[in-house]
């Protein structure tokens, strides 16, 4: 791992990994400018508008935000962090940031965590078909979804390893093959969900870099992790009633002070953070 040969390995997969990424962003700048979007993942009668007229609704590119409720009622999807794993109080980011709106002065609570440990896109995509967690979604004004860092690590072998980083490998290619795909689930998870609740807010939970301080996985996750999270910002700028929560700044040179024992999942002090930011993206 330490080895010369080791090294060059790694910069020269980032350095194609990097290439990808910058030639992905001026392709979708390039057409983002010659074919502007602009519409919400959920077309509405602003969209049908003839050829050649013009409205003023076409020069937003999102409208503002929706006003939250003062009583919210909470559904939760996705992967271990939405269950808290790691917290030793149990509270995980849900519940912590249930406290603080209610701290606020509104009335909030949890209808359903309906999260599993483990749980990929390609595992979540199908129980959206669930009639009993569409029944969830659709008694929801604000749905919370942490997904995405089982599709980019759980495969890598690095969950596996975590507890001894002399035996960690990371092929950069690998880890990032696993993006295209894994992000067109996650458009399609997003459009179905906002397809069976229209009105409720979106809270998605972005993901940050585990194993930044191992020093050979420092660059390759950098790049991978900030790739996905480009990636779900651009779904959900699409959308005015959903809210991308960055936590990669937040953990950034923190892993010891934020990181459970596991070395994956947030402490009781990473998700309070988490938990903070959710509720300053969310009034």
């Amino acid at each position: 791992m330490k080895s010369s040969a080791w090294i060059w390995r790694i910069t020269a997969s980032v350095s194609v990994i990097v290439t990808i990424v910058l030639i992905f962003g001026f392709v979708y700048a390039f057409n983002d400018i010659n074919n502007p979007q602009g519409q919400p993942l959920v077309s509405g009668d602003k969209a049908d508008i003839s050829a050649g007229e013009t409205s003023p609704e076409q020069h937003e590119s999102v409208p503002s935000q929706p006003v939250l409720p003062n009583e919210l009622q909470v559904t939760v999807l996705g992967d271990s962090l939405a269950k808290g794993t790691g917290d030793s109080a149990g509270g995980g980011f849900v519940r912590r940031s249930v406290e603080l709106l209610n701290e606020d002065g509104r009335s909030a609570s949890v209808l359903a965590n309906l999260a599993i440990n483990g749980l990929t896109t390609e595992g979540l995509l199908p129980k959206l078909d669930d009639q009993g967690i569409q029944y969830a979604l659709k008694q929801a004004n604000v749905i919370m979804l942490s997904i995405g860092g089982n599709d980019l690590f759980q495969g890598s072998g690095l969950l596996e390893g975590a507890t001894n980083s002399d035996n960690l490998e990371l092929d950069p290619a690998k880890l990032m093959s696993a993006l295209p795909q894994a992000s067109e689930r996650l458009q399609t998870i997003l459009e179905k969900i906002r397809t069976i609740n229209p009105d409720a807010r979106i809270v998605y939970i972005g993901l940050y870099h585990p194993f930044a301080d191992i020093e050979d996985l420092l660059i390759p996750g950098n790049v991978v992790v900030t790739a996905w999270n480009h990636a779900v910002m651009e779904i959900v700028n699409r959308d005015s009633n959903m809210t991308l929560v960055a936590t990669f700044d937040l953990f950034q040179h923190k892993l010891g002070k934020y990181l459970s024992s596991d070395h994956f999942h947030p402490n009781g002090a990473g998700y309070q953070a988490i938990a903070d930011r959710i509720v300053q993206g969310m009034l």
